[in-house]
């Protein structure tokens, strides 16, 4: 990790947005989170220099809209894997991740959706890498094919992609270990119209989930997070302390 920075650019989507979970763990291990929403036109940096890592979430765009946001975002990809920092897409972060990379994004079958909680099964390379819950919350109505040369670590139940690695140090999940409870009253309430999409499930079962899974996915997300900021593969000149 570069040991010179203890910020984590923060990529969000919408003014009310917030990096969830995945925030907490950052800042309880002693991270200052660098949030920007080009959306808005926060710019991006043009190296990963002043940053450890970097994080694209989620939001209710496609990766194939033509906003000049999206195609800016997708090509912004690029500069973290380019220097070997650590990137991690996270929904819509790792459809971005996945069309930088060469594959495509569509709508999931049948105009179905994904949100509620789900199974979803590690390769082997994904269960080689880190223990992975059993079930993950999902807010999805498209999915990614998995890019060329990618590492496949997760699939679901209808065998699509769900985690894949790019390189060393690219991480694409479709899934959201980020949403707390806040989150998910907000998005369940806010987003209710959705719940009757094929495939999603109720509001009730939502709740009843996280009391079923969320500890699991939680222990998952700190791990996860240690394994994915010890990925940093940048040269040891830029690794020196202050």
């Amino acid at each position: 990790m570069n040991e010179r920075s203890r910020k984590i650019l923060i990529v969000l989507h919408q003014e009310t947005s917030t990096p969830g979970r995945v925030g907490h763990v950052l800042v309880d291990n002693g991270f200052a989170l660098d949030v920007r929403r080009p959306r808005f036109g926060d710019p991006l940096p043009e190296t990963m220099d002043d940053h450890a890592g970097a994080v694209i979430f989620g939001g209710p765009m496609s990766a194939n809209d033509p906003d000049e946001f999206i195609a800016r975002e997708i090509d912004w990809t690029a500069v973290p894997l380019r220097e070997r920092a650590p990137f991690l897409g996270i929904c819509l972060g790792a459809q971005m991740l996945a069309r930088q990379l060469g594959g495509t994004v569509a709508p999931c079958d049948q105009d179905s959706a994904e949100i509620g909680y789900y199974r979803i099964h590690p390769t082997e390379d994904g269960r080689r890498m880190i223990e992975w819950p059993e079930r993950v919350y999902q807010w999805h109505r498209e999915w990614f094919t998995l890019p060329s040369g990618a590492t496949l670590l997760a699939s679901g139940e209808d065998n699509k992609a769900q985690a894949f690695r790019s390189e060393a140090t690219g991480f694409g999940i479709q899934f959201h270990p980020e949403v707390t409870t806040w989150m998910m009253n907000r998005w369940t309430v806010h987003a209710a119209h959705r719940l009757v999409l094929p495939g999603a499930q109720a509001r009730k079962e939502h709740f009843e989930g996280r009391r079923l899974w969320d500890g699991d996915v939680k222990r998952w997300l700190h791990d996860f997070l240690d394994l994915w900021l010890a990925s940093d593969r940048r040269a040891p000149s830029r690794l020196a302390a202050e």
